[in-house]
């Protein structure tokens, strides 16, 4: 038996071997009561030591390198940490980056505006109080406050365009997808007499160069403009409507504010009421439910609002009346005008549940958020 099989069979560790990182650094096998190899660095006679090279900090890196390798390594680096600020700066709610306002709660976790707002929305529907989904503190509209400092460095990150696919700061990512971007989607500037295309914005010259709509008949155009005038015409009905009610001798407008009441019912539901009011010498009462009544609105994402009003005095004769509900004065939920019509009496002294023209489920979060919904009501009287 050799003597290096003599040193593993007594556990005794072997002899590195040439160009291996022990024998680099001189780790032999040496060990109590034994003699050093020769040379003292674990290599055989006659051999060279290798030498190491050790990088100090602060000196430059190999001079042969390649300076552009350097900066791709640079910018796959700073990738990496764009990677990791998606992950701090990102909603706790949504895990998305936050498109407008970002709010925080008192230990510092961040919720963008629209999450923000639908928890305070789903605690109302569930009259509970409101908690960070990370933490479970508290959180409201008092206690909560904006982090501006997020949101400049959110404005900061890169994001890619929907059309060119290229990366650009989101601050001014809006402004190049609506006026630079060479991809972006645009139309003919003949739409308004009926054509449908729409492209790339760099196609726009050459469509709009061989485009046939200018060369139509002007009975093909007026058949084009006829459908378009229908549309509007529908837009101004509305208007004109108003304009007519503002001109009525009985105008009556309140200021009306929704509280939360569940039903004592064995299926208790969520629904919204006001206190009485007084409107052209009569007494009202609205109320209002959340998706049409359902059981658990707290469960569904969209979200709607639908409005009654009920006549509380007593009438001698039919009182006709149109009626419609706008935003309150401080308000800033978005809600389309739509006149209602009605003829109360004491037998039917109740209006069906009539939509309230919210935009969309936002909105009406928004309104759900707030601890009353405050809404102006206008009652139109018609004299006979």
């Amino acid at each position: 038996m050799s003597s290096l099989e003599e040193r593993n069979e007594v556990g005794l560790p072997a002899a590195a071997a040439p160009g291996s990182s022990a024998a680099g650094l001189g780790v032999g096998a040496s060990g109590p009561g034994m003699e050093p190899p020769v040379g003292g660095s674990g290599l055989q006679p006659g051999q060279e030591e290798p030498v190491l090279r050790r990088e100090v900090p602060g000196q430059d890196a190999d001079p042969e390198v390649h300076p552009k390798k350097r900066v791709r390594l640079q910018e796959g680096e700073a990738g990496k940490l764009e990677e990791r600020l998606y992950s701090v700066l990102c909603c706790t709610v949504c895990l998305d980056l936050p498109k407008a306002s970002v709010y925080q709660c008192t230990n510092g976790h961040l919720m963008c505006a629209g999450c923000f707002i639908h928890l305070l929305a789903d605690a109302r529907l569930k009259e509970e109080q409101a908690t960070c989904p990370n933490c479970r503190c508290e959180i409201s509209k008092s206690l909560c406050c904006r982090n501006l400092a997020v949101e400049k460095a959110v404005s900061e990150l890169p994001c890619e365009c929907g059309f060119c696919l290229k990366q650009f700061p989101r601050s001014v990512l809006e402004r190049h997808q609506k006026e630079e971007c060479q991809d972006r989607v645009t139309q003919c500037k003949y739409k308004r007499i009926g054509c449908p295309w729409q492209g790339p914005f760099h196609e726009l010259t050459v469509h709009e160069a061989e485009c046939s709509h200018p060369t139509k008949t002007g009975n093909e155009l007026m058949g084009i403009l006829d459908e378009m005038d229908q549309s509007h015409r529908k837009e101004m009905q509305l208007y004109n409507g108003i304009f007519s009610l503002l001109c009525f001798e009985k105008i009556g407008f309140t200021e009306v504010q929704f509280r939360p009441y569940r039903t004592d019912d064995f299926i208790t539901r969520l629904y919204y009421e006001t206190p009485r009011f007084t409107v052209l010498n009569q007494t009202w009462v609205l109320k209002a439910r959340v998706n049409d009544s359902e059981r658990n609105p707290n469960l569904s994402c969209k979200r709607t609002l639908s409005f009654q009003l009920i006549l509380k005095s007593k009438v001698n004769s039919a009182l006709e009346c149109s009626y419609l509900l706008l935003k309150g004065p401080y308000d800033d939920v978005r809600i389309n005008p739509v006149i209602y019509h009605y003829v109360f009496s004491n037998d039917a002294n109740e209006t069906d549940y009539m939509p309230l023209p919210i935009i969309d489920s936002v909105e009406c979060n928004k309104l759900l958020a707030a601890k009353n919904i405050n809404l102006r009501l206008f009652i139109f009287q018609i004299q006979k």
